[in-house]
């Protein structure tokens, strides 16, 4: 295939699952839980964000000082969405046939997600039962990182253990925390926005969905970004 991308890394929540909301869901109830209602704007603006970053802006919306109490607070959400998520876990539109393809051409494939491991296994134990096959070659879990998105940190970390360079790959992703990573590891980008809008930039090649998105659209990325030098 004409630029056949070195390896595909993928986002998790709101790229390949239908998990985003999840998270939504448990910041709504601690921001209820502390006697508060978080914004839609707030809401939106915790996207792909680390879940640090997210309580800060929590915090913020709702006029609270509680930087001293962020890690409980993050234990709490934490326990909701692994409790949504041993229950409720569906794909995005065209995710599983993508997924799908790139396993059966043998092309290096990771997950890097900003989700914590122990998450992230809950969903990565579907996915691979569905399609009967380890669904990635690599995982990166945003408690597994120096830095996270969009830090370009996860991404790097997934091209080293792949053993591929960056400039060869594509991302996919649907946050701008997580297009700004795989830009700044120098990778071409997919963006396929769920929740919050993506705007423009070089090397991102922006579509409304996965559905109907093969490997040669993900080589059509590749060939569509100029080259540029890999992040170091």
């Amino acid at each position: 295939m004409p630029n056949r991308p070195l390896a595909v890394l993928l986002d998790m929540d709101g790229t390949l699952v239908e998990t985003e909301q999840h998270w939504g869901s448990a910041l709504f109830a601690l921001a209820r839980r502390l006697g508060g209602k978080l914004s839609g704007a707030a809401r939106e603006a915790t996207v792909g964000t680390s879940m640090r970053t997210a309580l800060g802006i929590l915090y913020a919306d709702l006029g609270l000082d509680r930087a001293a109490r962020w890690e409980a607070d993050a234990a709490w959400v934490e326990d909701v969405v692994a409790d949504l998520l041993a229950r409720d876990v569906r794909w995005r539109p065209g995710a599983r046939e993508l997924l799908t393809e790139v396993r059966a051409a043998a092309l290096p494939a990771a997950l890097v997600t900003t989700t914590p491991r122990r998450l992230a296994d809950l969903v990565l134990t579907r996915l691979a039962r569905d399609l009967d096959v380890p669904p990635f070659d690599l995982t990166v879990c945003g408690d597994e990182v120096p830095a996270r998105k969009p830090d370009p940190a996860p991404y790097l970390q997934a091209a080293a253990g792949l053993g591929v360079d960056p400039a060869g790959c594509v991302v996919v992703e649907d946050s701008a925390s997580g297009v700004a990573a795989g830009l700044a590891a120098g990778c071409a980008v997919l963006g396929v926005p769920s929740l919050q809008p993506l705007a423009p930039a070089p090397g991102l090649v922006l579509r409304d969905t996965l559905a109907g998105v093969g490997l040669a659209d993900l080589g059509d990325v590749l060939a569509a970004r100029e080259p540029v030098a890999s992040g170091t």
